[in-house]
């Protein structure tokens, strides 16, 4: 869970799978138009690669769903968990600002200003500090199943309780926001301070 929601080893097998599924598939298209008749392939060989295609669908919902869950398992979600306009009741172990821009987020941790990457101890609350530089961006952490809407000139508030495991955890915008909306990605590192990060400073 190191890659959250990345290119894990199950998902970049499946990837690569699919990907000479497709050549196959398309070479076999070719082939069938131009290939005598004498060289078309049997009926079951139709049938075992579309039993192939199911297997690789039901192996592929599999892991995504126990995936999803052992994410679910992680980060708590009754009460420990919000967006709003105002910050909730209690303390904090850690707050960070966050500004999106057109393509990233820059994160103000203490004396630091970190682009892309913010890191936080683990099973402590945290509250994000969240507003947008020039266009309507998100601030969506999948493993934690939580986005904010950002706003130009709008502050808005996102809290959540670390997962006790360390970890990456991906951060990404929701929104549509230009050319390089797909590369608007960041991490949240939840390690104990002193630990490397692997941050890079803005």
């Amino acid at each position: 869970m190191y890659e959250a929601l990345g290119l894990g080893t199950e998902r970049a097998v499946l990837i690569g799978i699919m990907l000479a599924l497709g050549v196959a598939g398309i070479a076999a298209l070719f082939a069938g138009l131009f290939w005598s008749r004498k060289f078309r392939l049997p009926y079951s060989a139709e049938v075992a690669f579309v039993a192939l295609l199911v297997g690789l669908l039901i192996y592929g919902d599999t892991t995504s769903t126990r995936t999803y869950r052992a994410y679910e398992a992680l980060f708590p979600q009754e009460g420990d968990m919000g967006v709003g306009d105002e910050p909730p009741p209690g303390t904090f172990a850690k707050e960070v600002r966050v500004l999106a821009f057109q393509w990233g987020f820059i994160f103000f941790d203490g004396d630091k200003a970190l682009r892309n990457v913010v890191q936080v101890p683990p099973g402590e609350r945290v509250l994000f500090q969240l507003g947008a530089s020039d266009v309507i961006h998100g601030f969506n952490v999948p493993a934690a199943s939580i986005t904010a809407e950002l706003e130009p000139g709008e502050t808005y508030y996102l809290w959540l309780r670390a997962p006790d495991k360390p970890g990456r955890y991906l951060i990404q915008c929701l929104n549509y926001c230009g050319l390089g909306h797909a590369q608007m990605k960041a991490w949240l590192v939840v390690a104990e301070e002193g630990e490397e990060a692997g941050d890079e400073e803005a």
